[in-house]
């Protein structure tokens, strides 16, 4: 009976193993085809998009080898960056196909379309990049279930509606970039759900309403850029908690209210802008701490406050407080704080003012009488020799013309730093250790009527204008021993030398090129639309415009400028640089503001090119156009750009040649060209080496809109 019982155990023991072994491989074969299944998914949805040439797709290598594929152990597709692929065409990828999918990078591919409901279904996503497209329609819903994402980058694309209040379920999110984009409605509360959010990219769209006192609830919170929206009430105290913020943009919007005394105790922060608002109330202290600060064209009032930044001196006006016109202080831009009131002394006041008021008619009538003795018995040489000494004026009454004589050592040549249209450049140290530029009528010269026209032109022009890209006036002096203008001395001279220096220009890269001419934009602008009368510049050209020691750009020498009467013809002589002047000048001697734009237009092609582009206008035809591209126009100087810059260079190609259009009213106006620039709501150009000029010459619906109406 034993043996048969030990029979029967090991019998029954090995069908047992082989019954298991049977069901552990046939799981394992399983296994192996449901995983071959997934990878054979993975790669027909990757060759539907079409994105991979046949060289790679067609040699039968499994596509973890394909470019911009990131595979897994087991081969699962876990990354795909495709970057200005110049790919095209729709957003085709069939995102229910990668289940492991953790990071998609599509930036700048000229994606059409909208974004697929379907992405929701990635839910192993970190990374969604898909900036620098032409996606439209509204970010999607689904958005809201990538909980695992970490990064999420839409910005330059053309999306519109809201955005979604599911962002807020993105509690992992660290980055989040929106900008320029067409998106409108307010900003959800829910935001302030980001509790791991450090950058919030948030400019250049349409947003509407306040900002929301939840983002003061994102405590990690290091950048914030709300800039050019439509944003209104005041800022959130919230805001100046965040103990990480490292900086803040709300600039060119509709905010109001006070500035909060504690944001000047956020020892965090290094760069505020508060420009271009309806702020009020007064500057808080203890701004010094703050490397840039902005608050110009504002509502502000009150003094300036002594610690406001490195960049505030007595002698200059702050360019980060322009167009806060009751704000007061000890510089040359600004009056003067008047003395605290005691109200003690009120009675004794009301009794001073008419005595006050009595003797002050009285010295005016004894000096008055006094001068017009001495001018009756002052001999006729002596009147001749000495001039009118009454004549010297200047903005703060600190320069005087003792001073300037002593400074060029009676204009000796050696301080001579240049010639101009009508006169010579001298540079000048004040005693107070100001540097000025001094531009002087030689004696011919002021004989000359047509110079002595130029010259009081150019005073009446200055004396009405302030602005930060325009050259800043100090005075002049009408002596009949000399006659000469005092400005700002700006230390890098011309453009036009810039550029003609081999030194100079490699220094000058792709992004300092787009400031100057979105500087010289601004300063045009508000001639053509911000001052009463409108003021043509006529004679903008690279020779005029002087860069400061940041490469910052300065319009200057109004000699020949215009003030714009509506209730005349506005005929002109031809004046202005060759090379420069508008065509229609030749023939209607019509000066209008589309004189500026055209020589504006000359000037941007001569900043994309390093030289004059006059012989290469004249060498184009049609035919010929076709065959030259954008990227053979530039300057090869510079240090290589990226696709930011490559993007902007696209842009303001395509306004130039719109500024140079041949017809005065399909050009834009400056208004149009300088909003343009700001915007930055272009979709992501072709790639450069893939655009013609016949292309940009022929961009007529670019900016013609307003032109037309505005002409």
């Amino acid at each position: 009976m034993a043996p048969s019982i030990s029979t029967f155990i090991t019998v029954v023991a090995w069908a047992t193993c082989t019954l298991l072994f049977e069901k552990y491989h046939a799981v394992e074969l399983a296994a192996t085809s449901e995983s071959s299944a997934a990878l054979q998914l993975e790669r027909n949805a990757l060759l539907h998009t079409g994105w991979w040439s046949s060289n790679q797709t067609g040699n039968n290598s499994g596509h973890c080898q394909w470019d911009g594929i990131d595979c897994n152990a087991r081969g699962n597709v876990i990354a795909i960056h495709r970057t200005y692929a110049s790919l095209g065409g729709k957003l085709k990828l069939n995102f229910s196909s990668f289940p492991n999918l953790v990071r998609l990078d599509l930036v700048g591919n000229e994606f059409q379309g909208s974004i697929p409901f379907e992405i929701g279904t990635l839910s192993k996503l970190s990374h969604l990049h898909l900036g620098f497209n032409n996606l439209i329609g509204e970010i999607p819903l689904s958005i809201g279930n990538l909980k695992n994402l970490v990064s999420l980058s839409l910005e330059n694309n053309r999306f519109t509606g809201q955005i979604p209040s599911s962002i807020g379920c993105l509690t992992n999110l660290s980055y989040l970039s929106l900008s320029w984009n067409q998106i409108n409605g307010s900003i959800p509360m829910e935001i302030g759900n980001l509790k791991s959010l450090k950058s919030l990219h948030l400019a250049s769209n349409n947003l509407t309403g306040p900002i929301p006192t939840s983002l003061g609830d994102c405590y990690a919170l290091t950048e914030l850029s709300l800039s050019r929206n439509y944003l209104d009430g005041s800022i959130p105290h919230h805001i100046i908690d965040l103990y990480w913020l490292d900086s803040i943009d709300v600039s060119h919007n509709f905010l109001s209210g006070e500035i909060s005394v504690e944001l000047g105790r956020a020892s965090s922060l290094s760069i505020l802008d508060f420009s271009f608002n309806k702020l009020t109330g007064s500057i808080p202290p203890h701004f010094s701490f703050i490397k840039e600060v902005n608050l110009s064209y504002n509502s502000l009032k009150g003094q300036i406050p002594v610690d406001y930044g490195w960049y505030y001196d007595r002698y200059h006006t702050p360019d980060t407080l322009i167009g806060n016109e009751d704000l007061c202080g000890q510089s040359m831009g600004f009056p003067p704080c008047p003395p605290a009131r005691n109200n003690s002394v009120g009675r004794t006041v009301k009794i001073m003012v008419p005595i006050a008021m009595f003797i002050g008619f009285f010295v005016l009538w004894c000096f008055l009488l006094l001068k017009c003795v001495v001018k009756k018995t002052l001999p006729e040489s002596t009147k001749a020799k000495n001039g009118d000494l009454f004549s010297i004026w200047n903005y703060d009454g600190h320069i005087a013309y003792e001073d300037v004589i002593r400074a060029t050592e009676d204009f000796d040549i050696k301080h001579c730093i240049g010639t101009g249209g009508y006169g010579s450049v001298y540079r000048a140290e004040l005693p107070n250790g100001k540097v000025v530029a001094l531009k002087k009528l030689h004696r011919l010269e002021a004989e000359n009527p047509t110079f002595d026209t130029s010259f009081r032109n150019e005073v009446k022009v200055l004396t009405k204008i302030r602005h930060r890209n325009i050259i800043k006036f100090h005075g002049f002096c009408l002596h009949k021993r000399c006659m000469f203008l005092i400005y700002e001395y700006i230390e890098r001279g011309s453009l036009f030398w810039v550029l003609n220096t081999h030194v100079e220009a490699v220094q000058l890269d792709w992004r300092k090129r787009m400031n100057i001419i979105k500087g010289i934009a601004d300063a045009l602008y508000y001639m053509h639309h911000e001052c009463i009368p409108v003021i043509v510049h006529r004679d903008i050209s690279s020779n005029n415009i002087l860069l400061n020691s940041k490469l910052e750009a300065f319009v200057s020498d109004f000699g020949t400028a215009k003030l714009l009467d509506s209730d005349s013809s506005n005929q002109t002589l031809i004046v202005g640089t060759y090379g420069y002047v508008a065509p229609e000048l030749a023939y209607t001697m019509i000066v209008t503001e589309k004189c500026d734009v055209y020589s504006f237009g000359m000037v941007v092609l001569e900043i994309l090119m390093g030289k004059h582009p006059g012989e290469f206008l004249n060498s184009l035809s049609s035919s010929h156009s076709q065959d030259v591209m954008l990227n053979e126009l530039l300057d090869h100087r510079p240090p290589p750009f990226n696709h930011l810059v490559a993007h902007d260079i696209f842009l303001v190609a395509m306004i130039a040649f719109a500024c140079l259009r041949t017809k005065p009213k399909s050009r834009p106006t400056m208004k149009c060209v300088f909003r343009e620039l700001l915007s930055r709501k272009k979709p992501i150009a072709k790639p450069l080496h893939t655009i013609s000029i016949w292309q940009l010459r022929n961009q007529e619906t670019y900016l013609v809109g307003e032109s037309e109406t505005q002409s």
